[in-house]
């Protein structure tokens, strides 16, 4: 893995593909990844010489990535447009009280149990939204699944299966509504054509600021560390 010497150094995965014309950099926005695509037969010193020709740019898009933050005891912690502060809590389930989020059990497991917690409320909320939508749409789906994916928020197969990031309960309500209106909508149409996007605008009116949203808060979600 070649590195982009500076203070700090910054590692760098080279990805040769065939559908690549020119390089390009990519840097995680969850993780601060950065990779240089390149296509097959391009030489690797000129690769490198593209990447010491972007260090500029490469390095503000680094200083915009989120920091991580640790669930654990203390922490505020973002729920469908609350803030919770983490505090221990009696009995054996997960709950919030107020503006606290209660927590039971050895402060070790704090994140793992917040994590649980969490994609049961996800679950729970992207069903009854995507159950909303769908109803309104007048079209059924087939299943309803949840993955930690950072290169999305949901997506919804052709055969109507609809699938979703749990950390969309970390977001606004409107949010989360919003993502699953526009993946229902995708049940009438395969597509982002203008025909689509007046089926968003049908189901949820109002979609441009949650999106909006989305694209300048969304990596904030993905900084929250629930395992240490």
């Amino acid at each position: 893995m070649p590195a982009l010497p500076g203070l700090p150094d910054v590692d760098v995965t080279l990805r040769r593909t065939a559908r690549a014309r020119r390089f390009s950099l990519r840097v995680g926005q969850a993780d601060g990844r950065v990779t240089l695509t390149m296509p097959l037969r391009a030489r690797e010193s000129d690769a490198l010489g593209f990447l010491r020709a972007q260090e500029d740019w490469l390095r503000r898009a680094l200083s915009r990535v989120a920091t991580g933050q640790i669930v654990t005891l203390g922490a505020v912690l973002p729920y469908q447009g609350q803030r919770l502060t983490l505090a221990t809590g009696p009995g054996r389930s997960v709950r919030i009280d107020g503006d606290l989020l209660l927590v039971p059990g050895d402060a070790a497991r704090v994140g793992a149990r917040v994590r649980a917690w969490a994609m049961v409320q996800a679950r729970d909320r992207l069903a009854e939204a995507s159950d909303r939508y769908a109803a309104m749409l007048g079209r059924g789906y087939t299943s309803l699944a949840l993955r930690d994916t950072r290169s999305r928020w949901g997506s919804c197969t052709i055969d109507g299966r609809l699938m979703y990031s749990w950390r969309l309960i970390l977001a606004p309500a409107e949010v989360l509504d919003y993502v699953a209106a526009h993946e229902v909508a995708h049940l009438d149409q395969m597509n982002h054509s203008p025909a689509f996007w007046a089926v968003v605008d049908r189901l949820y009116p109002g979609w441009e600021a949650p999106r909006r949203w989305l694209k300048t808060h969304g990596s904030g979600l993905h900084a929250w560390q629930f395992t240490i």
